[in-house]
């Protein structure tokens, strides 16, 4: 059953109004009409909106139809305005349309009344059909351009891992020895444990830019948000600006998701410090964690939210708040409205990379001056899965027993701190700085395992792999990158690796590495 129309009807007599409302019933359109005769009234109807129609006469005392048209046409541009009057002529009529009015129907010919009224109906809801339909097209154009942009990051910050992680991996490989043989407590492994810290912060900070660059995934894993979040709150809480207070509500539920920990701590601890950010002059932090059911799926002003069962994470604030030009880039990648050197423009990418890698959505609300509220959901998981502890870094390294590894890397740096590693705990090894030498050095002596670099001109890792595993189908194969994903991972299982390291690799990952894969082998072979 369709939805009566609802009628704003201008008109001093009541009895022509009673007459056209009757003259549409009688043909089938169901409608409730309010009557309005005076220009007060007529301009508080069109206040409260909720009108699919205003018909009007022409001639009102105290008031007339060109100005009742002109206020439509200011605050309900989109209601079709029709005049039904008796004294309007041809010539009014016509400047009333180049005014804007839809039609205009005589009151002694009311037969063109239903027809001129479906005729604005169906013309009102073809042009709403037509809006929507653009907006969805600009929306979709939208999404296309970030996610362009976002892929534009991802291979740029790829280049810059490859030749960054390789410049590390000589540093990081040199500390580890220097501080293993400098003796305790001297200046020499002091300054050796400094240069093995700094390393291992610059590969942190590799990983943070392929995070943001959504190239490199986290560990994925059914993860408790309500102790991720309640964690980091109280790092917020410790470092909350004067004049900010914050305000934490979790619901019953518990609220699993898969995702990793460490990342969910970004997006927490991002959306949190940009609302402080946000607040100046002081105000008030409100995270809120709850659960949610979404029965359809809702377009939202940067992502899609698709039904399901969802955790979700809101941070609000009651800042500066951000105008729709903001609102419509806040999530590219180095965009910021901070000062020069308090903002990289990357917190926020780095929160939309993660959330929708998650399959999940982001919802922002803003109002200048009147604040923020970001909107997280993420899909929810029914119960914790436990997962086994992870190894203790502390054991010692696993030593080989004189195997020689073939180690192919186009930087020689890499082949030479690789091969001093493996000298050091018990292998024998075998450096290239290229595939086709690879291929010459394997077929000249036994080889038990290889380490070849991803990206290498001529012919990559994977291309080696494929090549050695022509020549011997069991020989275990160490893959190593600056950047991983499931493409590499793909292609590499294809192509017959036994294991991939990302780069920068330190001595414990190559030891590890190499003694699970010759493991296999011998196992295999028994």
């Amino acid at each position: 059953m369709k939805t009566p129309l609802r009628l704003l009807l201008l008109e001093d007599d009541p009895v022509d109004a009673d007459l056209v409302a009757a003259t549409l019933s009688e043909a089938g359109l169901a409608c409730t009409a309010h009557r309005v005769d005076t220009r007060n009234d007529f301009i508080a109807a069109l206040a409260s909106g909720g009108y699919d129609l205003i018909l009007a006469d022409y001639s009102i005392p105290g008031f007339d139809g060109m100005t009742a048209l002109s206020l439509a046409r200011e605050q309900a541009p989109d209601i079709p305005f029709l005049f039904v009057s008796a004294t309007i002529g041809e010539e009014l009529a016509i400047d009333a349309m180049h005014q804007g009015a839809t039609d205009y129907v005589l009151k002694q010919r009311l037969g063109r009344l239903v027809p001129s009224v479906q005729r604005a109906i169906r013309e009102r809801d073809e042009r709403r059909d037509r809006k929507r339909a653009e907006e969805a097209l600009a929306q979709s154009e939208r999404q296309f351009r970030q996610s362009q942009k976002m892929e534009a990051v991802g291979r740029l910050a790829g280049g810059i891992a490859h030749d960054f992680n390789n410049i590390l991996g000589g540093i990081l490989g040199y500390a580890e020895m220097l501080a293993e043989k400098a003796p305790p407590g001297s200046p020499l492994k002091r300054y050796a444990d400094n240069v093995l810290s700094g390393a291992t912060r610059a590969s942190g900070l590799v990983e943070q830019i392929l995070s943001y660059s959504r190239s490199q995934r986290g560990k994925r894993a059914p993860v408790d948000l309500g102790r991720v979040v309640t964690e980091t709150l109280e790092l917020v809480r410790g470092s909350l600006p004067a004049g900010i207070s914050l305000h934490y509500e979790v619901g019953p539920e518990r609220a699993y998701v898969v995702g990793d920990a460490t990342q969910l701590h970004q997006v927490t601890m991002n959306l949190c410090t940009n609302a402080c950010h946000a607040m100046p002059a002081g105000g008030t932090l409100r995270v809120k964690l709850e659960t949610a059911k979404v029965a359809a799926d809702r377009q939202l002003a940067h992502t899609v939210l698709h039904a399901g069962d969802y955790a979700c994470l809101t941070v609000e604030d009651t800042g500066t708040g951000m105008d729709e030009a903001t609102l419509a880039r806040i999530f590219e990648p180095f965009f910021t409205t901070k000062e020069v050197g308090k903002g990289t423009g990357l917190g926020l990418a780095l929160v939309y990379g993660i959330v929708t890698d998650s399959a999940g959505a982001i919802d922002v609300v803003s109002t200048p001056g009147r604040g923020s509220r970001f909107a997280i959901y993420l899909p929810r998981v029914e119960e914790e899965e436990m997962r086994p502890a992870a190894g203790d870094d502390a054991s010692p390294l696993a030593r080989g027993q004189g195997e020689r590894v073939l180690v192919v890397d186009d930087e020689e740096a890499l082949v030479a701190v690789t091969s001093e590693v493996l000298k050091h705990i018990g292998y024998e090894p075998v450096g290239c700085s290229d595939g086709a030498a690879a291929l010459a050095a394997f077929d000249s002596g036994h080889i038990d395992a290889v380490i070849a670099d991803e990206v290498m001109p001529g012919m990559s890792g994977t291309q080696l792999a494929t090549a050695l595993r022509r020549k011997r189908a069991d020989l275990p194969i160490v893959l190593v990158s600056g950047y991983t994903g499931p493409i590499l991972t793909e292609r590499a299982l294809g192509a017959g690796v036994t294991e991939i390291l990302k780069k920068p690799v330190q001595s414990r990952e190559i030891a590890r590495a190499l003694a699970r894969v010759l493991h296999s082998a011998r196992a295999s072979t028994t």
